[in-house]
Order: C-alpha cells, then structure tokens, then sequence
C-alpha cells in the first residue's frame, strides 16, 4: 500500500470522529487507530492469513482483559525510580492507572475499565505491545 494513501488516511481519521479505519487492498491491509488521547497508530498486518502466535490467538484465563489501545512500549512505573502503578493481587477500581505504553515519546496513560483484583500482568517491562494486545486480566 502506498504511504500517500496511509498518511490520507491518517488526515482522514484526524479530520473526522472515528476513533478507528481499516482498509483492505488485495493482500496488503492497513488499521489506524487514535488512542483516547488523539494519538494515532498505524498496524500493517504481514500480508496473507494471521500468524499462529499473534497475541490475539492465545487462550487467555477468565476474567475482564484490559487491551491495549495503540502501538507501544509497556511500562509497569510512572519512572524507572518509582515503584509499579499496580501488582498482581492488587485490588483495582476503575479508572485507576495501570501502566504507561510509550509511542512515539508519547506517554500514554492506559487506565481499568473495571473494579476487581488483577490476577495477570502479561507483558514484561519495556516490551513492545499491539494494538489490542491484552496486558491486564481483572477477576
């Protein structure tokens, strides 16, 4: 796919009140998606089918996920001096902070959807994420 076309894309989503577009061309497909804070990231899936080991496919345990909404790095602590927002076995309300996922020297707060006591912590610290990988599970 063209990068003219992606970065019309990219002005079209800026432009409207999507929050997410998706466009398929033959083989090659592209998503972009705006994070709850305006910023923007571009997923280019391999051409052909999924891969058997994206993050998506694993069988996840029971209980609410808390997925990531953009393209990043995780991050457990506000700063490397600083203890981790959360632990596992933590009790947890909604809209408590949970980590950071950095993109593009952006820090973007990623925050519960849920009340609950987080039983998984998937990633590790400074890992890459994907969109809509899930890091948290909240029982």
């Amino acid at each position: 796919m063209d990068i003219r076309k992606i970065k019309k894309l990219i002005e079209m989503l800026q432009d409207s009140d999507l929050t997410e577009i998706e466009v398929s061309e033959g083989e090659e497909s592209v998503r972009i998606s705006r994070g709850s804070n305006d910023s923007i990231s571009v997923e280019k899936p391999l051409k052909g089918s999924k891969l058997k080991n994206e993050p998506n496919d694993e069988i996840e345990p029971a209980g609410n996920t808390v997925k990531s909404p953009i393209v990043g790095t995780f991050y457990r602590r506000p700063a490397p001096e600083k203890p981790p927002y959360v632990k596992v076995g933590d009790a947890v309300k909604e809209g408590d902070v949970l980590c950071i996922v950095e993109a593009m020297k952006m820090m973007n707060e990623i925050k519960s959807k849920f009340s609950g006591k987080l039983i998984s912590i998937i990633p590790e610290e400074g890992q890459p994420v994907e969109f809509d990988q899930t890091l948290f599970i909240i029982e």
